[in-house]
């Protein structure tokens, strides 16, 4: 059975720093690409990062230079380094695997900006 586990989430001050990890198991983590989303409180759920099995990336231009998703093929690990952390960064974050024989979702990881 497919399943997605994120952690790393906490508090952070603005301008600090996350690292956001999400374990695969249950399908071939190798040949699916991996997108971290988020969605904070009222608002639509929105693309972070993503990155396709053969590792190109994608980022949105919010948070373009200040993200960056990496992924371990080995481990069946995505990591999402989170740098220039803002208070509009605040929000529920979620790791998505999208394949061949589906998609799956974590149950997400809460990410709060604030002094």
């Amino acid at each position: 059975q497919a399943q997605l586990v994120e952690s790393g989430g906490g508090l952070v001050q603005p301008g600090g720093s996350l690292r956001l990890s999400c374990a695969a198991s249950g399908f071939t983590f190798s040949s699916y690409a991996m997108t971290w989303y988020r969605q904070a409180p009222g608002k639509e759920r929105e693309l972070v990062a993503t990155i396709s099995s053969g590792g190109g990336t994608y980022y949105p231009d919010s948070v373009k230079g200040r993200f960056t998703i990496s992924r371990d093929n080995a481990k069946n690990m995505v990591y999402l380094q989170m740098n220039s952390l803002r208070p509009e960064d605040t929000a529920v974050y979620y790791c998505k695997a999208t394949g061949g024989l589906g998609t799956y979702w974590g149950q997400g990881t809460q990410v709060t900006v604030s002094s």
